[in-house]
């Protein structure tokens, strides 16, 4: 329940404080006044977007606040507590800054918190009903959410919802797939042309490292032949000026002076050593000299082979090097069209299976929704002959949409349908034409459709514009039962709604330190009979005008006692 709302430098609004209690609380005074102010306040404190718009002029910044009590065995106050926002048994307070420079920050319990967990936690405290919320009613879409929070359908909508989502998804996927398939054949074919040809022609990396240097080598095995044989004979020949002869040669004759002078002899052990070596060498090249081979048949063969590499390394525009990974590249390109078929068949088989669990999903949320309409219908036609409709009938018309849409929202569109007077068949409830009218009829669907132990506190801005008489006493009896049962607060200029509630709060304006002023007074017995003979009769109020605000506001009081007794 709201216990207090504070308002500072909103609007027109310098300071004001609102205590609230139990039951019917009512809003009046002239238009103008700042009434709708503190509805639009307690707005701001449930999650709506504001700015600098809303500052009173001169202010730098607006504060807002409000305190509810809360149950210690609120399920809200369980969800503050998983959200470390609880104050124990103490009261939820919220409270919201606007500033000049058009941020704002919003609180809860003193700590600071998002405008869409603000929104969600507000929502189980305080429900608002507009002003003009009647026109959103027109609205099919608007119609079928009333049905469903009616008939408090959140899971079986969330099935459907979750069901429509990845029908979509898969769809979405499976026509990636198709067009991805639509030239597939083609370019499979083409794929393993290109395949079947590097994979005959090009060999491994490490093969053709191998047909590289083979290459080289019969490309160039006359020059290596001559060259081995100059490199003999220039180490073993039989000249004289051979490297093995002269090192031989010298190794005897430094060993013959090494008995003259022993120190020769450290020049004389490099050189045996050398002797040595050369002798390896001449052995290694005359095995080389002895193996190669020329082998022209083998060199045309390798040409060629290598003429085709370099020709497909140029025709798919990469070096020879890159040819196998190239060829990896286009393998699994090859793959992933091979598979598009097998991958269309599984997300074919994927979509019909969440269909059937949509269709599944919709049919069970038809069903409930049917059941609603007819609680619902039930409820209208019940308050109708109250609000000055006798004889009229409410129905709630089911139309089908695109059956293979797989619609978040459903297996139907529903329009609310009405007849105001008997014997005349229903007509969509946009197409009444008068403003009271349906005024009258949006109240009849807002009260039936009402649900006291969803929120605390309801809050109802002028929904009773374009009523009047006696509809408009009925209209009052009803917010005042409610009252009885859930906190409500009510905005309106209409005495007959005024006398029915509980407490009666007055706001005014006026000039003050040369700004314009808004005053907010709860009355007293005396001066609520003088403010609803004050909105009976206007500028002049006579005594007649006073004894009929008494004569109201008994009426009021007893009604709820000859209720409770019958």
């Amino acid at each position: 329940m709201l216990r207090q709302l504070y308002v500072k430098d909103f609007a027109i609004i310098e300071h004001a404080v609102l205590e609230l209690g139990a039951g019917m609380t009512v809003l009046t005074g002239e238009t103008g006044a700042g009434k709708s102010l503190l509805v639009d306040a307690l707005l701001l404190l449930s999650g709506a977007r504001g700015d600098a718009g809303w500052l009173r002029d001169g202010a730098e910044r607006a504060e807002l606040a409000a305190e509810f009590d809360l149950p210690a065995d609120s399920p809200l106050r369980a969800r503050l507590a998983d959200l470390d926002l609880d104050e124990s048994s103490g009261p939820c307070r919220i409270r919201r800054v606007l500033r000049r420079d058009g941020s704002s920050r919003a609180y809860l319990n003193d700590r600071p918190v998002s405008l869409s967990l603000l929104r969600e936690l507000a929502a189980g405290l305080i429900e608002i009903h507009g002003q003009h919320e009647h026109q959103a009613l027109l609205e099919p879409a608007s119609q079928l959410a009333l049905l469903d929070a009616q008939g408090r359908h959140e899971d079986a909508l969330l099935r459907v919802r979750e069901s429509s989502r990845r029908i979509r998804e898969l769809r979405a996927e499976l026509a990636a797939v198709n067009r991805s398939g639509g030239t597939g054949d083609a370019r499979a074919d083409w794929l393993r042309f290109q395949l079947d040809e590097l994979e005959r022609y090009v060999p491994a990396p490490q093969a053709w490292q191998e047909l590289e240097q083979e290459h080289r080598r019969l490309s160039h095995a006359g020059d290596l032949s001559a060259g081995a044989e100059l490199a003999l004979d220039r180490l073993a020949g039989e000249r004289e000026e051979g490297a093995s002869r002269q090192l031989t040669r010298t190794v005897n004759e430094l060993a013959r002076l090494a008995g003259l002078d022993p120190r020769i002899a450290q020049a004389l052990a490099p050189l045996q050593a050398a002797v040595e070596s050369v002798n390896e060498a001449t052995h290694a090249l005359e095995r080389y000299r002895d193996q190669l081979e020329l082998e022209p048949g083998r060199l045309a063969e390798l040409e060629t082979r290598v003429a085709r590499v370099v020709d497909l390394a140029r025709k798919h525009r990469c070096a020879t090097d890159a040819l196998p990974a190239h060829a990896e590249a286009l393998r699994v390109e090859l793959q992933g069209i091979e598979q598009s078929e097998s991958r269309g068949r599984e997300l074919a088989a994927a979509i019909a299976a969440s269909e059937s669990e949509w269709r599944q999903a919709a049919s069970e949320l038809t069903r409930r929704r049917r059941l609603a309409a007819e609680q619902l219908g039930r409820g209208v036609e019940a308050v109708l002959p109250e609000l000055g409709m006798a004889g009229g009938r409410f129905e709630v018309a089911f139309s089908a949409p695109d059956p293979d849409a797989y619609s978040v929202s459903g297996a139907e569109s529903v329009e609310f349908t009405i007849s105001t007077n008997a014997g005349q068949a229903p007509r969509a409830l946009r197409r009444i034409a008068s403003g009271g009218e349906l005024s009258r009829i949006s109240l009849a669907i807002e009260v039936a459709a009402l649900d006291p132990e969803a929120v605390p506190t309801m809050v109802f801005d002028e929904v009773d514009s374009g009523i009047g008489g006696a509809v408009a006493e009925v209209v009052g009896r009803k917010l005042r039962a409610l009252g009885e049962l859930r906190q409500v607060l009510c905005v309106t200029h209409l005495p007959q709604v005024a006398a029915q509630a509980h407490r009666q709060v007055v706001v005014s304006k006026g000039p003050a330190d040369g700004a314009v002023r808004v005053q907010v007074e709860v009355l007293d017995d005396r001066s609520r009979a003088e403010e609803i003979a004050r909105m009976l009769g206007g500028i002049t109020i006579t005594e007649q005008t006073r004894r009929h605000a008494r004569e109201m506001l008994r009426a009021a009081e007893a009604a709820p006692v000859a209720r409770r007794q019958a």
